[in-house]
């Protein structure tokens, strides 16, 4: 999955000693863009971040995995990012052009689709 928005918040690095050798994560949050921004918290596991990213206020685009596990009868989801692009950065870039542009065009189908016939039915109320 794919997420677009401005870096708002950089969380400190953790880091600990696990069964399989030492580890080191990094949180931080997004902003989205739109009528009803919403902040998303993602985690980088290992040296997968370059820091020269991580600058507050940074328009990024995130590739990342959502993943839930339970622990005691509670859930917990996760969202670890495992590609971090400056957002202007890769315009070019054909594989992911058709991804970012298929995301938005069925949203739109859908709101003129509903405009025509809420316009057509002004007054027949279905209620």
């Amino acid at each position: 999955m794919e997420i677009k928005g401005r870096l708002i918040h950089v969380l400190a690095v953790q880091s600990g000693e696990g069964k399989n050798g030492p580890w080191k994560k990094q949180d931080f949050v997004i902003e989205t863009d739109g009528q009803y921004p919403k902040k998303v918290c993602l985690t980088i596991w290992g040296d997968k971040f370059n820091e020269t990213f991580l600058t507050i206020g940074n328009e990024l685009l995130v590739s990342f995995d959502a993943e839930s596990r339970e622990y005691n009868g509670r859930w917990f989801t996760d969202l670890k990012a495992w590609k971090i692009e400056l957002a202007g950065s890769e315009a070019g870039d054909v594989p992911s052009a058709p991804y970012r542009a298929a995301a938005p065009a069925q949203p739109t189908a859908v709101a003129s689709e509903f405009a025509v016939s809420a316009e057509g039915d002004k007054d027949d109320l279905p209620f």
